[in-house]
């Protein structure tokens, strides 16, 4: 049974406290459900990020907003609001920060001497196409610069308003410039409005990879992530659905809660999910030798156990009935020149 003082539309329920702040100050009498989401103009002196992590397959990133309206409680995003003086909680879902500047830092970018073209992750962090892209048009914007450059673009997000952008997403696709992962966690739409109070309903997803695939735009779903006792009953009907939507592929985490993620999740499941929560807060445990939260390289994505085994076990057996002969297509950096047109560069 759902506890009934939960603020409705957002994952996080309060504030926690910032790592980096000596002293916190928050107005016990401060009511988050009247808070509005604020949008503050940020001004980076880069726009693509070199991603170093041993574990992770992209070379390059890009976020054109820092901080999430999705409002989902286990988001890995969230300490890095700490950064900027805010908190992981109520402050990552209302308090976002825009990179206005961005499409002009990355056709800098592209024009850097010696730059050598690899994919780029839109976005890494938070989700490019979180409701603020309504209003602000950033993605929009960026796509066109990688299409204008002919550069590949790896698309991330759980909001089917990535259909809005097919005039250019089409001709991108015709090249080999862009692929869509989708995030889907879940097809219970009761669960979704918990889990990702405001991502695009599960119906609207399975939507849109039907369409992208029937635009000839490859389309790769992350059923991300796995929490066992919540989820982790749905792999199997979940990869039937994508599958028959048209996705070429998949992949999956299981949760791991970090940081100041974890307060934040461990209020989230008690206040949603209080007859329940001490168990899959053990569960998860079970997965991260007895904590909530796993940094290291690598392991950090197996995680252990038996709980773990069964997950990965499901995911092949998913593979192999669904997917089956089906293969992700590699985008191409053949005709990316670093200039707007077609003229190879004569020096690098």
């Amino acid at each position: 049974m759902q506890n009934e003082n939960f603020i409705k539309g957002q994952g996080a329920q309060r504030n926690v406290i910032n790592r980096f702040d000596r002293y916190t100050y928050e107005p016990e009498d401060e009511d988050f459900e009247t808070v509005k989401t604020s949008f503050t103009e940020v001004f980076p002196k880069t726009i693509v990020n070199q991603v170093k992590s041993e574990d992770l397959p992209m070379e390059y990133s890009m976020n054109p907003y820092q901080g999430c309206e999705h409002g989902c409680s286990y988001c890995f995003a969230r300490p890095t609001h700490e950064y900027w003086g805010y908190s992981a909680g109520i402050d990552f879902e209302r308090k976002i920060m825009v990179k206005k500047n961005a499409p002009e830092l990355l056709e800098k970018f592209f024009q850097k001497r010696g730059y050598k073209a690899a994919p780029i992750l839109l976005s890494g962090n938070t989700d490019c196409y979180q409701p603020a892209e309504r209003q602000f048009e950033i993605t929009r914007k960026l796509l066109q610069v990688c299409l204008d450059y002919r550069h590949p673009v790896n698309i991330l997000t759980k909001n089917a308003m990535v259909l809005r952008d097919l005039d250019i997403l089409k001709p991108m696709a015709e090249q080999n410039l862009v692929s869509v992962s989708l995030s889907i966690p879940t097809i219970n739409e009761e669960l979704r409005r918990k889990m990702e109070p405001r991502t695009s309903s599960a119906k609207n997803k399975l939507k849109a990879v039907e369409i992208l695939s029937g635009n000839n735009i490859p389309v790769h779903v992350m059923v991300a992530p796995i929490i066992p006792g919540l989820n982790s009953d749905e792999p199997l009907n979940i990869l039937k659905a994508i599958s028959e939507a048209g996705a070429s592929g998949f992949g999956y985490t299981l949760v791991r809660l970090n940081d100041t993620v974890e307060p934040v999740f461990v209020n989230w499941i008690e206040t949603h999910f209080p007859d329940r929560a001490q168990k899959v807060l053990n569960l998860i445990r079970s997965m991260r030798g007895g904590k909530l939260g796993d940094k290291r390289y690598f392991e950090r994505q197996k995680g252990e156990g038996n709980i773990a085994e069964m997950i990965h076990t499901t995911f092949k057996i998913g593979r192999k009935k669904f997917f089956d002969g089906k293969e992700f297509p590699k985008l191409s950096t053949a005709n990316f020149t670093g200039a707007r047109d077609q003229q190879l560069r004569l020096f690098d």
